[in-house]
């Protein structure tokens, strides 16, 4: 009975040793890698050929189990190690994102290669937002150049709505806000995504994933100030452009000031980043009488406009003062100092009463 008791649960070497051996090349890469990699070595720099490739080699390849690998490949040529390198020993692939040109075509074409890919095998998709997720967090072990390709693409692909702007969180690593990586990157990624989609496109898409687009949009906004060294004025008549072209206006007078100070209620903590000196606030106040004399439906909406931008500390009393009384446009003149006339009176009043005050007080 003994003797029994210690055979029944002894299994032969051979059988063993088979499901070892099983086990590991079931999770071995390194097969899946050449195949990919010898594939698209033979499909050159034809994109199109490359597309077509990724297709059919996806009905013999394990594609679902090594996603990580397949875009390793797709973006850096291989497989990467923790941090973002290369291994030396390992044939790459010729064609892919870092090996590319540097520039906004040649990366929304490999964009459409990721889109095809996706498309034909949608479960990638999850897999391919954390591919992204996880290159962000090894840009400190890429070039420059890398990172510029990266963040074009990446820009490119939050536009099209390749992925969710949920990778974004990746910028946050302390170590990549520490030495200003995730800032010069953010500002070349929004760039591109702000070159394919208007601004409503990018806080839309951040809002979804409870990021405050406002934020984002700021920090994009003062780096790409310093970088090009525009002035505070100027950025600020950049962003009002910007923030009034993003919509599709009503033309009814009585329903465009509605919607205008709807708009602008979004966007006035932006405008407010960019006129803290009273010139700013000057220059924007010139660049609103402006665009309400040039856009006709919006003569009756300018006064609604500045007050909003009043109560919302974008315009101090100051400079609205100032404009009022002599540093108006010629345009629409009459029009918009009637408009202004009992707004400007009640700032007056409440200065007086301020100043009485105060000097009762003392």
């Amino acid at each position: 009975m003994s003797n029994q008791r210690q055979q029944k649960p002894t299994l032969t070497g051979q059988r063993f040793k088979t499901r070892k051996r099983d086990e590991k090349e079931r999770f071995d890469p390194s097969q899946f890698q050449e195949s990919i990699v010898q594939g698209l070595n033979q499909s050159g720099s034809d994109l199109e050929a490359v597309a077509k490739f990724l297709d059919a080699s996806g009905a013999k390849l394990d594609y679902r189990r090594y996603a990580e690998t397949l875009f390793d490949i797709l973006v850096a040529g291989g497989m990467l190690a923790p941090g973002g390198t290369l291994s030396e020993d390992v044939i790459c692939a010729e064609c892919c994102v870092f090996k590319a040109q540097e520039d906004m075509e040649t990366m929304q074409a490999y964009a459409q290669v990721f889109n095809k890919l996706i498309r034909r095998y949608k479960y990638l998709e999850k897999g391919f937002e954390e591919e992204i997720k996880k290159l962000l967090l090894f840009l400190k072990g890429f070039t420059e150049s890398d990172r510029n390709k990266l963040a074009m693409l990446t820009g490119i692909l939050l536009a099209n709505g390749n992925i969710s702007a949920s990778i974004l969180s990746s910028l946050f690593n302390e170590n990549l806000v520490k030495e200003g990586v995730s800032a010069s990157f953010a500002v070349k990624l929004f760039k591109s995504w702000l070159s394919e989609k208007d601004i409503n496109s990018v806080s839309g898409s951040l809002r979804k994933v409870g990021m405050d687009s406002r934020l984002v949009i700021i920090a994009y906004t003062r780096e790409e100030m310093k970088k090009s060294n525009i002035s505070e004025q100027t950025m600020v008549g950049l962003i009002w452009s910007s923030v009034m072209s993003s919509v599709e206006w009503n033309k009814k007078e009585e329903l465009v000031a509605e919607q205008a100070i709807k708009h602008l209620k979004q966007y006035s903590p932006l405008l407010k980043a960019f006129t803290s000196q009273g010139f700013s606030e000057l220059t924007l106040l010139l660049k609103i009488q402006e665009y309400c004399y040039d856009n006709i439906h919006f003569m009756k909406a300018f006064q609604k406009i500045i007050v909003l931008l009043y109560k919302a500390d974008v315009l101090s009393e100051e400079a609205i003062l100032k404009w009022y009384n002599d540093a108006h446009l010629s345009k629409g003149k009459s029009v918009f100092l009637e408009q202004m006339k009992s707004f400007v009176e009640w700032l007056k009043n409440a200065e007086e009463e301020s100043e009485s005050e105060e000097e009762e007080a003392d």
